[in-house]
């Protein structure tokens, strides 16, 4: 398989870099071809700008009309470029953050807002029924999205009754959000918890579960998040009344 693997920590001595390195090198030997993207490494801009489109600065900018056109006439500027051809390769996008503020880095934020964008991460048309393809479809179905991030808190603190919320609750917006709406599998998460003050031993241990995870990662059985098109909503994409009757919130659009 070919492998993007998106890295976002500012320190190459990192917990998260470290095993972003060993996780690479275990997939590599496994046969498998690794591209690693340390954002911080290669001091990636996050922020959309105007000329990212080659837009006309005397017209208001409309961010997602600009990068359409910019992006189906060949306009993007080449650092978008780049990491979207290296998307199109990848049968699998493996995120790898620390979790700030119950979210991701600044930085990688930034790398969707420019690579995913309009024309490209969504946007995209049925060209026989002229509806939007997403949430199961969309330009990049067939691959594979999986998280791997490192959380200062206690596990049991993202567990079900736990004060931060369920882990796939609170990733829900990258899980449902970028990987199941642009139409990838989403695959459960790996989250390596205590992270500032993991000891030797703790990160062997954690190294070992990344390795094992990545050993099956054609495998594994993705979140089964429910489609847009899979007949469980109606035209305003609210779930039908005899789906999850009951059900409210996030867990509602798993099946």
């Amino acid at each position: 398989m070919n492998i993007l693997w998106l890295v976002a920590h500012p320190d190459s001595r990192s917990l998260t870099c470290s095993l972003a390195d060993e996780g690479a090198r275990h997939l590599t030997e496994l046969g498998h071809e690794v591209h690693v993207r340390d954002l911080y490494a290669q001091k990636w801009d996050p922020v959309v700008a105007a000329t990212d489109f080659d837009h006309d600065p005397t017209e208001r900018l409309f961010v997602g009309r600009a990068a359409k056109e910019a992006y189906e006439a060949d306009r993007l500027v080449p650092d978008i470029r780049a990491e979207q051809e290296l998307v199109r390769a990848a049968d699998v996008l493996v995120v790898h953050f620390p979790l700030w503020w119950f979210g991701m880095p600044a930085i990688l934020k930034g790398w969707f807002d420019r690579v995913f964008l309009n024309g490209f991460g969504f946007g995209i048309k049925d060209p026989e029924t002229g509806t939007t393809l997403r949430y199961g479809n969309g330009n990049l179905r067939g691959k594979r999205g999986m998280v791997v991030t490192s959380i200062g808190g206690r596990e049991a603190s993202f567990g079900p009754r736990g004060i931060n919320g369920e882990l796939e609750q609170v990733l829900f917006p990258v899980q449902h959000g970028i990987f199941h709406y642009t139409g990838m599998e989403a695959l459960p998460p790996l989250a390596v918890y205590g992270a500032d003050r993991a000891t030797d031993a703790e990160y062997a241990v954690a190294a070992a579960r990344l390795k094992e995870r990545l050993s099956v990662l054609g495998d594994l059985e993705p979140v089964p998040f429910r489609h847009q098109d899979g007949g469980d909503y109606d035209a305003d994409l609210v779930l039908r009344p005899h789906v999850a009757p009951g059900v409210t919130g996030l867990a509602a659009h798993e099946r």
